[in-house]
Order: C-alpha cells, then sequence, then structure tokens
C-alpha cells in the first residue's frame, strides 16, 4: 500500500487548506484512513480518522468543528479540511492507513498504522 498525501502549504491564520490522501496497492475496504500531524519538538499526534467501514468520523478535540474528514471510495482518497487555521495547526501532517478494521477506541493510536504517506507541510502563519 501506497499513500500519497498533498495539499499542504503556508496561508494565514484564518484561512482554508484541503489535505487530499490518495491510497494505491492493495488497499483494505474496511480499514480506516486518518491524519496525524507532527510539530517541530513534539510528538506525532492525532487529527482526524475516518472508518471506512462505517464512514463515521472522529476527531481530535483541538480540531473539533474546524476540520473536516471525508473519503471518495471511487478515488480511493481521503481528504483533511482544515478551516479556521490556527499558527498552533503548523505541522507536517500524515496520512496512514492499516491492513484490517480496527476498534474505535484504537483509531487515534498512531502504533496500529501499517503504513504512512510522506507528508505534507502546512504552516499557518499570524
Amino acid at each position: 500500500v501506497q499513500l500519497q498525501a498533498s495539499g499542504g502549504g503556508l496561508v494565514q491564520a484564518g484561512a482554508s487548506l484541503r489535505l487530499s490522501c490518495a491510497a494505491s496497492g492493495r488497499t483494505s475496504g474496511s480499514a480506516p484512513m486518518s491524519w496525524f500531524r507532527q510539530a517541530p519538538e513534539k510528538e506525532r499526534e492525532f487529527v482526524a480518522g475516518i472508518d471506512t467501514w462505517s464512514g463515521t468520523p472522529y476527531y481530535a478535540d483541538s480540531v473539533k468543528g474546524r476540520f473536516t474528514v471525508s473519503r471518495d471510495k471511487d478515488k480511493n482518497t481521503v481528504y483533511l479540511q482544515m478551516n479556521s487555521l490556527k499558527p498552533e495547526d503548523t505541522a507536517v501532517y500524515y496520512c496512514a492507513t492499516r491492513d484490517r478494521r480496527i476498534v474505535v477506541s484504537s483509531i487515534s493510536r498512531a502504533e496500529v498504522y501499517d503504513y504512512w504517506g510522506q507528508g505534507t507541510l502546512v504552516t499557518v502563519s499570524s
């Protein structure tokens, strides 16, 4: 499985960006696809994920109400629409997936994912 993330850039606070993550190879139709981010000198953290089986989205508290995760099954692509961006959203954003479905309570754990994209940098200036 290969994941290709794109859509990052430099924006001002309050602006919007949409990240895309295109999956190729032997992808699972039931595994979650999620977004994580890592800011300089910080741990990688969960941002949002989608249970591709049910279509249910999940969000970190820090992005609820501002970010929306969605998927296009036909294109095997997951999107992260980011609105009202803040300087603290600045980070490298990674998409991730795994081979099998997982219990919802584990969707935010980076260690359960088998495949990672290369990351796309989002910089939000104040």
